[in-house]
């Protein structure tokens, strides 16, 4: 069991506990140590429990729990409190916006337990006559629990993708060594509903019986072909589509199959008749598909109608980013605020990665629930940059901060603490119920601001959680163009924020994007990956990419911008 898994549990049971008025200093005490967890490297599962209490944090208490987890996966307090707790009461939990107390109140003086008994009384105006609510936030858990609702089938492409590559290597072995992941996994959509396979079969009956005799997967009686992954418990739930075609139609079926709508409408491209052609003609091989076009084989993850034809007539196909173009990451968070390892062990992570640079973007002061740095462990932190720039050979540590776009527009402190940073990431945390006008001029605002050198998640977007603020993208990716701000592509598999669907045209205006991981972590550079992921649906190219870029430009960049 991972440390995050403990962390999870822990604060599970601290909100069933608050949930059912247990000891609030025992609850605290048990939220106190999840959080410790989740920053904790030693691998907790694996301790003897006098090696368990001794860690920073833990006392015997806790200790005895997470010992009962490594060795039997469950905590025997919180089952007793799940027992005592309907199952949709624990799913309001994960509500943005009501805490423990809150959905008390709504179970014992509603008798609400579930969201679609809570999204009910809201719309018949009961929550709002309720202590402690009122129209405000009775509106917002209506817009939370409308948003929630229509993704409740979606998963997250980062929580899937390893997963799908996974079951697709059990699935070349144990049925066939051509069966190929199509739909929105090979797509990479940030969000996804079902994982799904087409294989070719010269006897469908054949194919249909090996499939229903493998143990990790469970028939949908349902839906034909629809199967649910059962590889692990976390995860069993989500579908598992398998289509099956002739070996003759493969190409064709995979085409399709692997294909946004509007791509497969795209009809006519400068006098040349196109894709819709392609799908009336059998081909046993994609490739042998788009030759018959005169285009070359167009990569899936490309394929939603927006710049694909234009990239494969410009030959630039080619030139798409990927992992192994990226030189260094920017936007990271260290122990300074509210990251897991330090300055020094994310720099090295980087080294380990084979970057050449990392840029330290630790909170800004206004985020103090993130623990941001006030004016002088800004000046304690860049003092440390400084000396392991000084013992990191052919490897920069570039000095910089996530400033909270204040309610304003302005970015936190003063210009004369501002111009010490190599670069500023500028980003909204808080505040994020303004309408779409007040919302972009307050962007619009932080991105003219001469020490901008970034804009960060622009919309704030937590997938299948929340929606991003309202903003006019155009405005925005216009002012960023203006006032050459580089736009980022946060990696990380909740936000993927700025959207691809936007990306096109920051290209098209000149813009600079950024692939940053938003690492509060070491494993959290891995996330870089999945920003790859959106930059290439975007049609993003390495050059365009500025961590892509050489140390020796991206030096030359930052201080010219600094200027």
């Amino acid at each position: 069991m991972t440390n995050q898994e403990i962390a999870d549990i822990l604060l599970l049971t601290a909100s069933l506990m608050e949930l059912h008025d247990e000891n609030s200093f025992k609850v605290r005490s048990i939220q106190n140590a999840g959080f410790q967890i989740e920053k904790t490297e030693v691998t907790l599962s694996l301790l003897s429990l006098a090696e368990l209490e001794k860690q920073e944090g833990i006392g015997k208490s806790i200790a005895a729990k997470i010992a009962e987890l490594s060795q039997t996966g469950k905590l025997t307090e919180l089952e007793t409190l799940k027992q005592n707790t309907p199952e949709g009461i624990i799913e309001l939990l994960d509500i943005k916006g009501i805490g423990p107390k809150k959905v008390k109140t709504l179970w014992k003086e509603l008798s609400i337990t579930n969201k679609e008994e809570l999204f009910e009384c809201c719309k018949n105006n009961s929550v709002a006559q309720l202590k402690g609510f009122g129209e405000k936030t009775q509106e917002n858990i209506i817009q939370v629990l409308q948003f929630i609702m229509k993704q409740s089938d979606k998963h997250l492409y980062g929580d899937t993708e390893a997963i799908a590559f996974d079951l697709e290597k059990k699935l070349k072995a144990d049925v066939n060594a051509h069966i190929q992941l199509c739909g929105e996994m090979r797509r990479m959509l940030e969000t996804i509903s079902a994982i799904s396979f087409l294989v070719p079969a010269t006897d469908t009956g054949a194919v249909l019986s090996t499939i229903q005799k493998l143990s990790y997967l469970t028939e949908e009686p349902a839906k034909s072909g629809l199967y649910r992954w059962q590889g692990f418990e976390n995860t069993k739930n989500i579908p598992v589509e398998i289509y099956i075609t002739t070996t003759e139609k493969f190409g064709s079926e995979l085409f399709k199959r692997s294909s946004g709508e509007k791509h497969l409408r795209l009809k006519t491209v400068a006098g040349k008749t196109y894709l819709q052609t392609a799908t009336t003609t059998a081909f046993a091989t994609e490739a042998a598909l788009y030759e018959s076009l005169g285009l070359p084989v167009i990569p899936a993850e490309l394929r939603e109608g927006y710049r694909e034809i234009q990239l494969a007539e410009n030959n630039l196909l080619s030139e798409l980013i990927t992992d192994a173009d990226i030189k260094g990451s920017f936007h990271n968070h260290s122990t300074y605020s509210d990251g897991k390892h330090t300055v020094e062990e994310m720099a090295r992570e980087c080294i380990a990665l084979g970057y050449s640079y990392f840029g330290i973007s630790d909170h800004s002061k206004s985020a103090f629930y993130a623990n941001g740095l006030d004016e002088a462990r800004v000046l304690k932190q860049q003092a440390e940059v400084d000396q392991l720039n000084n013992t990191l050979s052919g490897f920069k540590i570039f000095k910089g901060i996530e400033s909270d776009i204040l309610n304003d527009g302005a970015l936190d402190y003063a210009d004369d603490v501002l111009k010490t940073f190599d670069f500023i990431v500028a980003s909204i945390h808080s505040n994020l119920k303004m309408n779409e006008e007040k919302a972009t001029q307050r962007l619009i605002t932080a991105i003219e601001n001469p020490f901008t050198t970034m804009l960060g998640h622009p919309t704030g977007r937590l997938l299948l959680k929340r929606e991003g603020y309202p903003i006019d993208h155009k405005k925005i990716i216009d002012a960023c163009a203006a006032n050459n701000v580089i736009i980022e592509i946060n990696a990380h598999p909740w936000r993927l924020d700025m959207d691809w669907r936007h990306i096109g045209y920051a290209l098209d205006k000149g813009c600079i994007i950024s692939i940053n991981p938003d690492a509060h972590e070491k494993t959290g550079l891995q996330d870089m990956h999945f920003g790859i992921c959106v930059a290439r649906k975007a049609g993003l190219c390495k050059e365009q990419t500025f961590n892509a870029w050489p140390l020796e430009k991206v030096s030359s960049w930052l201080k010219s911008k600094g200027k």
